[in-house]
């Protein structure tokens, strides 16, 4: 399994290096514009109809203040703002990583 080698907030952006060798750099603002919590993204009911989320927005200025592993599957950050719900999986930061 692909995990984190090492996490580190370089200028406005969070390096990740992967136990494989690659690396990505993700910028603060689209990190937090991708939040995969509920309070961005919405939840849908049983009935299929989506519940809350915002929307694509604009988080420039938003930075990244400190960040947390999650059992050995994901990343949780804190940002500025005060975000800090969004469970980050590996394979999600990855392929936000690969869109850059």
């Amino acid at each position: 399994m692909i995990s984190p080698a090492n996490v580190q907030l370089i200028g406005q952006e969070v390096a990740i290096v992967w136990n494989d060798g690659r690396e990505s750099f993700l910028p603060f603002s689209r990190l937090r514009a991708a939040s995969p919590s509920a309070e961005t993204q919405g939840e849908r009911d049983i009935f299929g109809q989506q519940h809350g989320g915002h929307g694509p927005r604009n988080f420039e200025g938003v930075s990244v203040t400190g960040w947390e592993q999650v059992g050995n599957y994901a990343l949780r950050f804190d940002f500025s703002d005060g975000h800090r719900t969004g469970l980050y999986t590996y394979d999600y930061l990855q392929k936000l990583g690969s869109q850059t």
